[in-house]
């Protein structure tokens, strides 16, 4: 719902309501070791200890265990496809192995000692689960995402560049941040001291609270681009979650959406939309990515499929609005509920692609299979649900060749072990019992 977009902005007099706070991170642990691994390896251990694998620390070496996750049944969320009894190898942040054991015992071979194991028998192991609309501007925010399972997420912006940061984390930290696609500042009327981010934004700072002119758009793109940002948010509606603001009211037209795609370059652009008209007008821009978008039309619907234009309905924030305290926000959520489930399940019908973001904001976090689950309640299969925070996401983000979404040999070392099959109840993909990114642990829960 972007009620937090304010981020680019003055904060509002009143003070924003919370959708749900969740109680923090998971409690984390060690890993154990199993009789896959070889005798010699089994030796070098004290009869019946475990073998320590570290959770990922900050400002630790980048160089982190090899890891063999054995026994559970690997779930490709591309075909549906299930391979019992399986293991994967992770070493150099890498996937090495995956397959049944016989496929795989040369890889275990190699890693030898060096490695730790998870047993994953009766679980169910995926890759690490894409977000692809959150807010992270800290590492207590990202620890929090991460610690549900969502390994690769994209920026809905920041206020001063906190996601670019973010973004370059991982090279240094595994698993200290999901792999980041970030938007920098968010391309929106109400700049406010988020100007003072770059000094490049100067020429812009006496229309900080007005920035409509399609030219100062580009350039407000242009520099988010130059500072790093992959991706770039801009909207045509208010937001829904403040109570002061029409969610209706067109703020930016075709033509000042049209600037911004242009400006872009190619980055992937994703907009905040409700309205018909704010939609149309955005989708006929040529936007990546339709967020929020209650109020989609059939027409509209039919012309992102032809375009190849994402939908991302975050279900998950804009129904919790019915249990907020304000009255107006409440009544949006009644309303608004059920009219985006709708819309979610015409859109994936005609052929619209239904990706999942949380927009998550701080640590305000929503686990990412809870919109997931969402969304296959809302009318998506199983499967489609599970692909629309994994394979879809990645193909969006353009890094499906990198193994994100899917695990592959070669692949980038992001899992997740679910402790129930998604593949028969969606609810599954709230259940992470273990996560792994860029090859590091920071969640273990079966040890």
């Amino acid at each position: 719902m972007c009620e937090h977009d304010h981020i680019a902005g003055p904060t509002p007099k009143k003070q924003l309501e919370r959708r749900h706070v969740l109680a923090g991170a998971a409690a984390l642990a060690g890993l154990g070791m199993t009789s896959f691994l070889p005798t010699s390896a089994m030796a070098a251990q004290p009869a019946g200890a475990p073998s320590a694998l570290p959770l990922a620390k900050p400002g630790t070496d980048s160089k982190v265990q090899p890891i063999v996750i054995q026994g559970g049944s690997i779930i490709d969320p591309e075909t549906g496809h299930v391979i019992e009894d399986a293991v994967v190898v992770l070493a150099q942040g890498k996937v090495k192995a995956m397959g049944t054991r016989d496929e795989t015992r040369k890889a275990v071979r190699e890693v030898g000692s060096s490695a730790a194991v998870i047993n994953a028998h009766g679980k169910f192991v995926l890759p690490g689960l894409v977000d692809a609309h959150v807010h992270a501007q800290s590492f207590e925010d990202t620890a929090l995402i991460l610690s549900h399972g969502a390994t690769t997420v994209r920026s809905g912006s920041s206020s001063f560049y906190q996601d670019i940061a973010l973004a370059r984390v991982s090279q240094y930290a595994p698993g200290l941040s999901p792999r980041m696609h970030a938007a920098g500042l968010f391309v929106s009327p109400d700049q406010g001291d988020s100007i003072l981010a770059d000094p490049d934004l100067a020429p812009l700072a006496a229309k900080r609270n007005q920035l409509t002119d399609p030219k100062d758009l580009a350039h407000l793109t242009r520099v988010n681009i130059a500072r790093g940002a992959t991706v770039i948010k801009t909207r045509s509606n208010p937001r829904a979650g403040i109570p002061e603001q029409d969610p209706l009211e067109l703020v930016y037209d075709q033509e000042q959406l049209s600037a911004v795609v242009h400006a872009a370059k190619g980055a992937g652009v994703l907009c905040h939309s409700y309205s018909a008209k704010g939609i149309a007008g955005a989708v006929a821009a040529g936007v990546r990515s339709i967020e929020h978008g209650v109020f989609m039309d059939e027409k509209t619907m039919v012309r992102m499929a032809k375009q190849g234009t994402y939908f991302t309905p975050t279900l998950f924030g804009i129904a919790g609005m019915k249990d907020s305290s304000n009255p107006i926000l409440a009544a949006r959520g009644k309303e608004y509920g059920p009219l985006l489930a709708e819309a979610a399940r015409a859109a994936n019908e005609l052929g619209v692609t239904v990706i999942g973001g949380t927009d998550s904001f701080g640590t305000d976090v929503t686990p990412i299979g809870d919109e997931a689950n969402a969304l296959a309640e809302a009318g998506l299969s199983k499967l489609q649900a599970l692909q629309s925070i994994t394979t879809a996401p990645a193909k969006l983000l353009g890094v499906a060749k990198h193994g994100v979404g899917r695990l592959s040999v070669r692949g980038v070392a992001d899992v997740v072990v679910l402790d129930s099959n998604p593949l028969e109840t969606s609810k599954a993909l709230s259940q992470v019992k273990v996560v792994i990114a860029q090859g590091a642990v920071v969640r273990n829960d079966l040890a």
